[in-house]
């Protein structure tokens, strides 16, 4: 499912045209499904605009131009080029505009990462609405193909989202070799649909000019603001093409979009308004119409496979992210399972999933139709890409070293449009908007008092604990008893005890002949080059401080780093070594205020839930000794 990061770069055709095909099947499912819905919800609904043949081809317009302004020129262009290190997506920009702050001496910049955490936490709300919008919208194919049948397309949306979930934890691997073949036969089949329809009625090629769109929007300007949130449903996958950066690099990508996927959807989007300039009736279902009788059959089966595909993207797209938030200590671990030995990308996380499924499966039931969760769609994906252009403001500061004028130029464009999009979706709130908004608002919550817990416990270690040095000479005095063997202790990134050492030595009274004190640290980029992931220092009376960094994709198998990077002739045997770690429980000062009681109420029960060390960093667990200890925060 995904290939090698860089596996454009080489220029090699067949490899170029795989990945490509491969690029097709994962970052253009979501954008590819938008014209199943994108198009009828311009003219239905309360506030549509008349159907009329001018306003058709105005409405056709302002769709073509919002894919040629929004995807191809702000993401394709500009935005792509913003990778950390090949990854990308909204984490990793933050994290590429922290790291590019400190180097050039600058403070930590909070605001970076308190964007970067907005965007991440709506894409989970987006995460949970995309599946049940694309595949809801797929199987009302079936009220124009086969009418007896379309009272089963809510328990059928409720069955494929239930199977598609099932199956994750098997990898997406397997399946992802289909991806591509199937999303690019999608493509050609929804591209001549339209040419067909098109060619039939070519007065709707007026659609190309821009001045179509901008007329449309002065003549109908009552409709608007509910028409902008409609043309946004067909860029909504925008932001899931940066996301999926990192899995194949630009060139596929930027192949992909203008080789196949934006002539298809222009020419899709065209023959829908040619349709409905001939037959207005069809606005019930233009998209499935376009195609003659005895095809809806097959095509609402094809849009079903491509509706599961896009939502694929976005669950793996999900889980890639939660790994990330972890690594970069904004979540509390997950149990996290790497499907992939070749691709360190291809994760599962079972928590994740089955909280998506779960809102998922609701969303279809209560919504009941995609017309309905259009209503909810939208504002999530539009503060995403807003967010998006702010934090490229910083990038293009820090990392490009753009000049102001240069940078503030490009962003404010970027925001004329983005704003324009986000204030139309803002209507969406009263009609389920309000749902991904506070979804968003949780998650954000949860990973604000996740960072605050963390530095606080950090500040609370650090105060009661005993330098490292002092624990040296008492050693040197020779009163302490040593036994045989490795002992291994994590460790903050301080000169202080592990807490877990002074327990040990308080309730067993021993320290072992050899003590690595191990702290592990999660670098700004995505994976560490293996000469920067060790740093070792030895400290005399048998200590070892050892440092081994990961980058936030990577996986963090501690056993095996210590073994293939420390010095040959400490003969590290990791098999042999006994892991101590501490497990805190905390309670709450009698200072405390009734607000601060509320996040640590919250921070106990999110690292109580935390999946335990040993699993994260893959000790094995016959070697792990936990020792207790109450914290009061």
């Amino acid at each position: 499912m995904m290939s090698n990061p860089h596996s454009g770069h080489h220029g090699h055709t067949p490899k170029l045209a795989a990945s490509t095909l491969a690029a097709l099947g994962i970052v253009f499912g979501d954008i590819g499904t938008s014209p199943l819905y994108a198009f009828r919800e311009c003219f239905s609904g309360p506030h549509a605009a008349p159907l009329d043949p001018r306003n058709l081809t105005g409405a056709a317009s302002l769709v073509v131009w919002s894919l040629l302004l929004v995807v191809s020129v702000k993401y394709l262009f500009i935005i792509l080029k913003l990778d950390n290190k090949g990854e990308g997506g909204i984490l990793a920009l933050s994290a590429l505009i922290r790291g590019a702050v400190r180097k050039l001496g600058g403070k930590d910049p909070r605001r970076a990462l308190l964007l970067g955490l907005a965007g991440a936490a709506l894409i989970y709300a987006d995460g949970m609405l995309t599946p049940a919008i694309s595949v809801l919208s797929a199987v009302e194919g079936l009220a124009v193909s086969a009418p007896m049948l379309s009272h089963w397309s809510i328990p059928l949306a409720v069955l494929i989202l239930a199977g598609l979930f099932t199956i994750q934890q098997f990898g997406t691997g397997k399946v992802g070799v289909l991806f591509g073949p199937v999303v690019l036969l999608w493509f050609l089949t929804i591209g001549l649909l339209g040419a067909k329809a098109m060619l039939a009625h070519p007065q709707v090629l007026l659609a190309l000019s821009p001045s179509e769109g901008v007329l449309f929007l002065i003549r109908e300007w009552k409709h608007a603001f509910p028409l902008l949130a409609a043309v946004f449903l067909a860029v909504t996958g925008g932001e899931a093409l940066y996301a999926d950066l990192g899995h194949f690099g630009i060139k596929p990508i930027r192949l992909g979009w203008f080789v196949v996927v934006l002539p298809a959807l222009v020419f899709n989007y065209l023959g829908q308004a040619a349709l409905l300039t001939v037959d207005p009736s069809a606005i019930r279902s233009p998209f499935f119409l376009l195609a003659p009788e005895y095809l809806q059959l097959p095509l609402t089966i094809m849009a079903t496979a491509a509706a599961i595909i896009a939502s694929q993207a976005l669950i793996s797209g999900a889980f890639s992210l939660t790994t990330q938030a972890i690594q970069l200590g904004c979540l509390p671990r997950f149990r996290v399972r790497y499907t992939s030995e070749h691709s360190a990308g291809q994760v599962y996380v079972p928590s994740v999933n089955w909280m998506l499924a779960i809102a998922c499966i609701l969303l279809v039931v209560s919504f009941k139709t995609s017309t309905a969760l259009a209503g909810a769609y939208g504002i999530a994906i539009a503060l995403t890409m807003a967010i998006t252009s702010i934090l490229f403001y910083a990038a293009a500061r820090t990392a490009w070293r753009w000049s102001f004028a240069k940078a503030a130029s490009l962003t404010l464009l970027f925001l004329l449009l983005d704003g324009a999009f986000l204030a139309a979706n803002t209507l969406k709130i009263i009609h389920g908007g309000w749902f991904p908004l506070v979804i968003g608002i949780v998650v954000m919550g949860l990973m604000l008092i996740w960072i605050w817990g963390r530095a606080r416990l950090f500040v609370r270690i650090s105060q009661e604990s005993l330098p490292v040095e002092n624990l040296l000479k008492d050693l040197g005095k020779g009163k302490i008893h040593r036994v045989s063997g490795t002992a291994i202790y994590m460790s903050g990134k301080g000169t202080q005890v592990p807490t877990a050492l002074l327990h040990n030595l308080k309730h067993n009274q021993v320290i072992h002949e050899r003590v690595m004190l191990l702290h592990v640290m999660t670098l700004d980029q995505p994976h560490a080059a293996r000469r920067e992931m060790l740093d070792y220092q030895e400290l005399g009376e048998g200590f070892h401080r050892v440092t081994l960094k990961f980058g936030f994709a990577d996986n963090p198998e501690v056993p095996g780093a210590l073994k293939d990077l420390l010095p040959a002739e400490l003969r590290f045997n990791p098999g042999k070594a006994t892991y101590f770690l501490g497990r805190e429980t905390y309670g709450v000062g009698r200072k405390a205020g009734l607000f601060d009681r509320v996040r640590l109420f919250l921070f106990a029960m999110m690292a109580r839930n935390a999946s335990p060390a040993t699993a994260y960093f893959q000790l094995p667990p016959g070697r792990v000794v936990e020792l207790g200890a109450q914290i009061t925060l």
